[in-house]
């Protein structure tokens, strides 16, 4: 859990999606800008943005449970004489027939460009879709996932297994694991790595139960799990805390498929126990192994007594730990790790511009109104600073301060004032989330009534309603 003091540059990147709505939000994006919603955002701080150069489309769409349907507005600028014809975005009926080097637009980075040819109708083969696919999932943007599986759709590489594969291992990353399960659906064939990355997404995002599900789909389907498969499995069972499931698992590993646990498997049981916080159970289960317990197995151990509290428990294997391997030993029991040597990156996505958001320095005044309003009705609702996380030394007011102003907090609060109600909220950051800050955005969910997606650089977490998918597990 890292912490993020007042010096360290702190940055997030948001982007926002509701049920059945979206805001596409990029750095380069040339017209038509495509949004489904249509709500004015306060230019002031953008003041290259010239709306008169711009030719909008906005969608809105509707949805339920069962359908959605789309009504499409189009706001034309005037005519100018300066309008540049060569722009992909141009209504040219033969653009489809133009010649454009795809692929060579990607390795020159412009890869929003290349987007908007392939939606006019320049056609892509099958290297550039990987290349696409390859470059949302690492700047993991979930509106140009879209958008590249859009024009997938309209090629001949459909029905592609690989790409496909991709296409799902990508809206995992992006945290959209609707988006993964339906592509998943239409598969007409799906290879066994296929279904664990589909488990595994599952438990990345708090969903453990559904996960669990699809493994019981697969064994009725006829498909034969193997090592990999349980230990999909077993994170599955560790994210829903469904200790009794993943012991069954365990148990027909050998009994039903003839399959030897090996050190990963028993790993994943001790996540198993631990999640749920059945430490005493958990430390049986090593005494019980069938071979002497790895450094890793008690170090596993410890850490979720530091976790759960059990401060007995963590001493007894800290010594057990320092006399296995003394580089082990650990100072501060407190759950505030050392300070990282990057800096902690938070970036909001505001139409075709991205803003840095930085701990140490103002920037929207409308976003600190925002969270000093969040603040008193977190307050009111029984939030408590948890100054711990703070690691500077410096007086209780000041770190209590310092923890209001984290920046995943001030990215939410931008979001909050500049999308419509009920629209969720993703954040991107690159650094561990800290646990107050956990603390304080499962009671901002509750209080704003929308779900808040946090993805950090260890897990998605899906704030919703008060609560999170970790679990409280971090």
């Amino acid at each position: 859990m890292n912490s993020e003091g007042s010096s360290l540059h702190s940055m997030a990147s948001l982007s926002l999606q509701g049920i059945g709505n979206s805001i596409p939000f990029s750095p380069q994006l040339k017209p038509p800008i495509t949004t489904k919603h249509s709500f004015n955002l306060n230019q002031t701080t953008s003041p290259a943005l010239n709306h008169t150069r711009f030719k909008l489309q906005c969608t809105h769409s509707a949805s339920n449970a069962n359908e959605s349907s789309t009504r499409v507005y189009r706001r034309q600028r005037p005519k100018t004489n300066d309008q540049n014809q060569s722009s992909p975005s141009s209504k040219n009926p033969a653009i489809s027939g133009i010649n454009v080097d795809l692929m060579g637009l990607y390795k020159e980075g412009k890869v929003k460009e290349a987007l908007e040819y392939m939606g006019q109708g320049v056609s892509a083969d099958y290297v550039v879709f990987s290349a696409l696919l390859d470059f949302c999932g690492d700047v993991k943007s979930l509106e140009d996932t879209k958008r590249v599986h859009e024009c997938l759709r309209r090629s001949p590489y459909i029905s592609d297994t690989e790409l496909n594969n991709k296409l799902i291992d990508v809206y995992m990353k992006c945290g959209s694991i609707r988006d993964a399960r339906k592509v998943f659906d239409k598969m007409p064939e799906r290879t066994i790595n296929l279904w664990h990355l589909m488990i595994n997404g599952y438990a990345a995002n708090g969903q453990g139960n559904d996960g669990m599900l699809l493994f019981d789909k697969m064994t009725k389907g006829g498909l034969q799990p193997d090592k990999e498969t349980f230990l999909a499995v077993f994170a599955a069972c560790a994210s829903a805390g469904a200790v009794k499931e993943g012991l069954m698992h365990f148990k027909s590993m050998k009994d039903e498929y003839g399959i030897f646990p090996e050190i990963e498997h028993y790993l994943g049981i001790i996540d198993v126990y631990g999640r749920a916080g059945h430490l005493n159970e958990a430390e049986e289960f090593i005494q019980q192994m069938p071979f002497e317990p790895m450094v890793e197995v008690w170090e596993a151990l410890r850490n979720f007594a530091r976790i759960h509290g059990d401060i007995d428990l963590e001493d007894r294997l800290e010594e057990l730990l320092v006399d296995h391997d003394p580089s082990k030993s650990t100072d501060n029991k407190l759950p505030a790790p050392p300070r990282k040597k990057d800096p902690a990156t938070n970036m909001i996505e505001e139409k075709n511009r991205v803003f840095e958001y930085r701990c140490t320095i103002p920037y929207k005044e409308e976003a600190y109104g925002k969270l000093k309003g969040l603040n008193g009705q977190m307050r009111e609702a029984g939030y408590v600073p948890d100054t711990r996380y703070v690691l500077h030394d410096i007086d209780q007011e000041a770190k209590e301060q310092a923890l209001q102003y984290h920046s995943e907090r001030l990215a939410i609060a931008y979001g909050l004032i500049s999308t419509p109600a009920r629209t969720t909220l993703r954040i991107m950051k690159n650094l561990r989330i800290c646990g107050d800050c956990h603390n304080a955005i499962k009671i901002m969910s509750r209080i704003v009534g929308r779900e808040l997606i946090v993805r950090d650089n260890k897990r998605f977490h899906h704030f919703k309603e008060g609560k999170c998918s970790c679990g409280d597990y971090w």
